[in-house]
């Protein structure tokens, strides 16, 4: 399957080998690898070799999740480098400032991954590695041009060191103090494994790169790389062996025996690379593929990988992925809710508006039968109970169904002699008189509000009780609405 396949890619300033590490299923290669280079090329900068990268994997048809690039050594520097803490997010946090310090210059155009190599009560010795990041951006820019978009950038000896870890050591090689030491026609590897102990102290590696001229004398280089080495591995353990791969093949073992003190041994890396894995007829020279075959490695193993795209231009690739579906939705979504929202509120304010219309229509008769108007505070229900037990009232007048309240004749004669009495003083104007066997509504107006106070205390005095008043200033007068009942005696 496409998601199980990983691309890993050694990429040097002017060839680069691919490995494509799929399953690998009894009796088939899972597999696949081939070399590109420039040096031949009209066109040889890093935007060209990443056209014949792009170019190899179609036509091999190569399917991949995940990209990882191993930095040729000649593109980084490495340092060893002391902080003061343990925890590996407090050393991220500082390792630009210790290894500013470390190196006495400037690294603010410098990208910087490490290792924590050892660690004791005063902080962590670590291997520190170093990449220009025009350089980086380069590789980068020319990668993603076509749609190559590595998670991770890498030291090359750390990826070799994942493949001499999974595909090298056994049980018994894999023990304390083997040194391996890898010469490709360019460069050189001193990498100890980590010991297969218990000890947290002794599960650090050690690695060490160095160039390799075209007229050195490769035994010597190597005793003399290895002799540095060895003051490196005190602190872990004594060297008990050197097992060697020279791809040009000139390297004495014997001799390296002779003068170095240890056992000294030659490994057929080609054989247990054909055997183990048969990449086919398109593998480049041994140790490109086992470090492109390491870089492959990275994203299906666990553990924390050396990375320059931490502090270079960290990994997008599926956090934008996963930004971009999750903005997308929460999108929808807000849409959505708002339309509901909106639609409720709609639906609210339509029925709101019905009832304030109809409150005001029946306020407007509640009104004009019960000779005062509807308060704001009085509920619809309440007040339509008050117009009915009204309705009940005038019905059971009308039936005869009140003998003992006073007749309407005796009750409209009281009213009349209020009248009488103040009508030229107050000149009162009466609109209209409605005359129950309970009580009596009037309407009118008087020329003041003098008047129609006046005009009230007559009433009373004739033995006349207001039980419901209202009145307001309407065309220079002032206008009344009351219902009188007869006192009771």
């Amino acid at each position: 399957m496409e998601h199980q396949n990983y691309l890993g890619i050694y990429i040097s300033r002017k060839t680069a080998t691919v490995v494509c590490l799929g399953p690998q299923k009894k009796g088939s290669s899972g597999v696949k690898c081939f070399s590109v280079s420039i040096e031949e090329q009209e066109q040889q900068d890093m935007q060209a070799l990443a056209g014949l990268i792009a170019q190899g994997c179609a036509e091999r048809n190569l399917k991949f999740s995940e990209i990882t690039v191993a930095l040729d050594c000649s593109m980084f520097m490495q340092h060893s480098v002391h902080s003061e803490f343990k925890d590996p997010k407090q050393i991220a946090a500082t390792v630009r400032f210790d290894t500013e310090e470390a190196l006495a210059t400037d690294i603010t155009n410098v990208a910087v991954a490490f290792e924590i190599a050892s660690s004791d009560e005063t902080g962590s010795q670590l291997t520190v590695f170093t990449s220009e990041r025009q350089i980086l951006s380069e590789v980068l820019a020319a990668l993603q041009q076509y749609n190559l978009d590595p998670v991770n950038i890498e030291p090359d000896v750390n990826c070799l060191l994942r493949f001499i870890c999974r595909q090298v050591t056994s049980e018994k090689s894999g023990q304390a103090g083997t040194l391996y030491g890898m010469l490709s026609h360019r460069n050189g590897y001193l990498i100890v494994p980590p010991a297969a102990t218990d000890d947290e102290s002794r599960t650090v590696s050690i690695v060490r790169t160095f160039l390799v001229g075209a007229k050195q004398d490769r035994t010597k280089l190597l005793q003399r790389e290895v002799i540095v080495t060895t003051a490196l591995v005190e602190s872990t353990g004594v060297l008990k062996s050197l097992k060697v791969f020279d791809s040009a093949g000139v390297v004495n073992t014997s001799q390296l025996s002779d003068r170095l003190g240890i056992e000294s041994e030659e490994i057929d890396l080609p054989g247990i690379i054909e055997t183990e894995l048969r990449p086919g007829t398109d593998c480049a020279g041994p140790i490109e593929f086992a470090i492109a075959f390491g870089a492959a490695l990275a994203l299906s193993e666990k553990g924390r990988s050396v990375d320059f795209r931490e502090d270079f231009s960290p990994f997008q690739g599926k956090k934008l992925r996963l930004q971009t579906t999750l903005k997308t939705a929460a999108i929808s979504v807000t849409i959505l809710l708002v339309a509901v929202g909106l639609y409720f509120q709609t639906q609210l304010f339509s029925v709101n508006k019905d009832r304030g219309r109809l409150r005001s229509k029946f306020a407007k008769d509640y009104a004009e039968v019960m000779l005062e108007p509807l308060s704001a505070d009085v509920k619809i229900k309440n007040a339509v109970s008050e117009l009915k037990r009204q309705q009940k009232r005038i019905e059971n007048e009308k039936k005869g169904l009140n003998p003992e309240e006073k007749p309407i004749s005796s009750n409209l004669t009281l009213v009349l002699t209020a009248f009488n009495e103040c009508a030229e003083q107050t000149n009162l104007n009466i609109d209209t008189i409605t005359i129950t066997a309970k009580d009596i509504m009037i309407t009118g107006d008087t020329s003041n509000r003098q008047s129609r106070q006046k005009f009230f205390d007559t009433v009373r005095k004739n033995k006349l009780e207001i039980i419901r008043e209202g009145y307001s200033l309407k065309d220079n007068r002032e206008n009344f609405r009351i219902t009188v009942t007869p006192k009771s005696s």
